[in-house]
């Protein structure tokens, strides 16, 4: 089965290092090799700040695009990661060894199989 596991990081720390910047780094770079290796990765991407978002609504006259993001929020998703698991426990067994559960949080969600 597919899983999203979103990536909610918490507060930013502005007073990180290069140094520390690039271990972060690292652990993603282990981390994605780790789960191709596995089998499990699907996929995977950080996004550009919410400030960056834009958002469209259909209204009866056409088309609403308005700036930002989609609500006003703490916590915003900063990425993602797309698994084929056996179960639910696993894809949450790989949702925790992402970097960022350290300090944030990771949302998991299953994909919705339609069949057509």
């Amino acid at each position: 089965m597919r899983y999203l596991a979103m990536i909610f990081p918490g507060e930013p720390d502005l007073s990180s290092s290069d140094e520390e910047r690039r271990h972060v780094f690292d652990q993603y770079v282990r981390f994605n090799r780790d789960a191709k290796h596995a089998g499990v990765f699907l996929g995977g991407e950080a996004l550009q700040p919410g400030e960056t978002a834009t958002v469209v609504r259909m209204m009866e006259d056409g088309a609403s695009v308005t700036d930002g993001p989609f609500t006003e929020s703490r916590e915003a998703i900063a990425g993602f990661y797309m698994f084929e698991c056996e179960n639910l426990d696993q894809a949450i067994e790989w949702a925790a060894r992402i970097p960022a559960a350290r300090h944030g949080a990771i949302e998991v969600r299953p994909i919705l199989e339609l069949s057509m």
